[in-house]
């Protein structure tokens, strides 16, 4: 029903063959029928297909899916080449530019799949919305899976940092329990509370200061 073609495959298959699940898959089938969806249904485990689970550095936690056309791809904050950049996004860049000296031509467009594929999940709460209703899709089973998986990151032990921006990432920080990981929290990235907490929280250099001081390879953050 689901195929990631990565361990999460194995890691995840109880979940998939779960009664929450499949509850879930059959609202979805309706939903996807009935309107229209992002992202597409083939992108909607894309964070997992580009990021196996050995592979995790880091983990960013969304909220749910862009909900405009054209947008969503399955990657918290990411949207394809071509498609403007949303307003945080477009902070996110700026903090990543003053913390690490880059260059903000650099990031001309906003795609972080280079970011998934060097090993930061960029995992949204719930995996689907529908089309100009946010949070449409809350409270229908993804919270249950996208938890679970949080949980199965917060068991490994090769050391990982998670990124907790704004007041619904930081509520999963009971989740995260080990001590070989590492959690970083500040304000949302949105115009809204940026100013907050987020500019000038150096999440990006303390991740890799972080992983390099356990043996781990820092993540790249240019796209």
């Amino acid at each position: 029903m689901v195929k990631i073609d990565n361990d999460w495959d194995s890691i995840l298959k109880n979940e998939f063959n779960s009664d929450y699940y499949l509850k879930l898959r059959e609202f979805l089938k309706h939903e996807y029928f009935t309107y229209k969806i992002y992202p597409h249904m083939n992108d909607i485990f894309n964070a997992l297909r580009y990021t196996p689970y050995n592979e995790v550095k880091a983990v960013i936690l969304g909220q749910d899916p862009y909900h405009g056309a054209g947008q969503a791809h399955g990657l918290c904050f990411s949207v394809k080449k071509g498609v403007p950049k949303p307003p945080s996004l477009q902070n996110i860049f700026k903090e990543i530019c003053a913390d690490l000296g880059f260059d903000p031509a650099q990031y001309s467009h906003g795609e972080l799949t280079n970011w998934a594929e060097n090993g930061v999940l960029l995992l949204n709460t719930s995996l689907t919305v529908r089309e100009g209703m946010a949070n449409s899709h809350q409270n229908m089973g993804w919270e249950i899976l996208t938890d679970r998986i949080i949980s199965i990151l917060n068991e490994r032990e090769k050391p990982l940092v998670f990124l907790l921006w704004g007041r619904n990432a930081r509520l999963k920080a009971k989740l995260i329990t080990n001590r070989r990981h590492l959690v970083l929290e500040s304000a949302h990235p949105s115009p809204l509370s940026a100013h907050n907490g987020f500019f000038g929280n150096k999440h990006f250099s303390k991740t890799n200061e972080f992983l390099r001081e356990n043996g781990v390879e820092g993540v790249d953050w240019r796209i």
